[in-house]
Order: structure tokens, then C-alpha cells, then sequence
């Protein structure tokens, strides 16, 4: 028997941490649409995260920023596709590998995340906003923590950089 099982009634979905995790991304997503929808900006939260990976590492392959948002790489795929299609990402064959596909910001890109990075703040600090500043860096410290313990479960792991790709990759 699992010593460290938790101890909570299964049929009490409201103290299940699926359950919770899974309403508080709800949450997170409805906001994250919201706030957008305010500011009359078509982008959704894997494209928001598609292009804050591309932004920090310019040049880098689709697969490897699926792996740094943890998507497959079909769907990752069809994300830079929605993106490129919009004008906020260019990408280009891979000088280096034929079969690979490199990704930038476009200067629309680099413009509408520059754009969306402080209503992106905000909208997490108002869906965390039942918790102090303490309690908040406590809880995101936590997530991350059971987040990278788990990492393996999911069907598409996070995947850091490899150790010779960091920064701009030009």
C-alpha cells in the first residue's frame, strides 16, 4: 500500500488535485481569452507561449520549441501554421538540417507580444488574486515542483534546450 497516497474522499472532487488543477486552468484560460477578447487581439495561450519560446531562442526549430512549451509536435505545428498565417512568425528551412524548420518573431510578432506581455501579467495575478504575494510565489514555486516531478506522465514532456543551444541561435 502507498504510504503517501493522499487521504481524501475520491468522490469529494473538490479537494482532488486534478480537480482543482484542472478548474484553476479553467480559470487561467477564461482570463487569459477575456483579456484578449478586450483588447480586440486574436491569440490564444499556446500561441502565447509559442511565441514567447520563439522570442527568447530567435532560430529555433518547431520541434524543440514543442518541447520547451510541452506539445506534441503535430499540434505545435498547427499553431506556428495559425502564426506565420497571421504574419507574427516567419519560418524558414533550416540551414543545417534540411527537415527542420527555424522560427522567428516577425517585427508584428515581436510588436503584439510586447503588446500582450503586461495584459499576460496581469491576468495571472487576477486569477491568483485570493492569495498574497507570499502565498502566491509559494504556490507557483510548489506547481512548478510537482509540475517537473511529473513531467514524464504527460503525453508531451517539457523539454529544456539542448546544452549547446541557449540564446539566439543566429
Amino acid at each position: 500500500m502507498d504510504t503517501d497516497a493522499l487521504d481524501t474522499d475520491p468522490l469529494d472532487i473538490h479537494a482532488l488535485p486534478g480537480h482543482l488543477i484542472r478548474r484553476l486552468h479553467q480559470i487561467s484560460v477564461a482570463q487569459f481569452m477575456d483579456r484578449m477578447a478586450e483588447e480586440d487581439i486574436d491569440l490564444t495561450p499556446v500561441q502565447f507561449s509559442a511565441m514567447a519560446a520563439i522570442r527568447r531562442h530567435p532560430g529555433i526549430d518547431q520541434a524543440t520549441v514543442a518541447g520547451l512549451v510541452a506539445y506534441d509536435r503535430a499540434t505545435l505545428g498547427k499553431v506556428v501554421d495559425r502564426l506565420v498565417d497571421k504574419g507574427l512568425v516567419a519560418r524558414q528551412i533550416s540551414s543545417v538540417d534540411r527537415r527542420a524548420r527555424e522560427v522567428r518573431l516577425t517585427d508584428a510578432g515581436i510588436a503584439l507580444l510586447d503588446r500582450v506581455l503586461p495584459i499576460v501579467k496581469a491576468a495571472q495575478t487576477r486569477f491568483l488574486s485570493g492569495l498574497n504575494a507570499e502565498e502566491r510565489e509559494q504556490f507557483i514555486s510548489l506547481l512548478q515542483k510537482a509540475t517537473l516531478a511529473a513531467n514524464e506522465l504527460s503525453r508531451a514532456p517539457q523539454r529544456d534546450l539542448p546544452e549547446n543551444q541557449s540564446g539566439d541561435l543566429t
